[in-house]
């Protein structure tokens, strides 16, 4: 079951349908990325999100201000111990300025009555802030 419930919440996030993304989130959802991440850079973004609303309008309206078209998310591997899930993946998109994007993810995801509660998100930053800006700001 869990596995569905995170194929869908994938689906919902990648949609940019406000209504879709907030359907899969408990209302005091949480986001974490790593500090310093090339999304939050490029965007001027938190690394840290809390709250249903904040995360629906980064997925709904910032996200695709970098990550413009051709998003896609691969699954690697979903393991699943109760309410907790770690999710290995791949998203490939291309940018905004038409740079094509790709980057390996793990997401370790804390369900809460089959909604999505606290995502911990691992990503090489690295990576990101190369391809999103070219280089590593100092």
């Amino acid at each position: 079951m869990s596995h569905e419930i995170i194929h869908n919440a994938f689906q919902a996030l990648a949609s940019n349908d406000p209504d879709r993304i907030s359907a899969v989130l408990t209302e005091d959802a949480e986001w974490l990325s790593p500090p310093g991440n090339d999304t939050a850079v490029a965007l001027g973004g938190i690394n840290h999100m809390v709250g249903r609303e904040a995360i629906v309008r980064f997925f709904a309206q910032d996200f695709p201000r970098l990550y413009a078209r051709d998003v896609a998310v691969t699954f690697h591997g979903v393991h699943v111990d109760g309410e907790r899930v770690a999710v290995e993946a791949a998203m490939t998109a291309t940018l905004a300025n038409g740079s094509h994007y790709s980057n390996d993810y793990c997401f370790v995801i804390q369900l809460q009555d089959g909604l999505i509660h606290r995502v911990r998100e691992y990503a090489d930053t690295v990576r990101g802030l190369r391809m999103v800006l070219g280089g590593i700001p100092r």
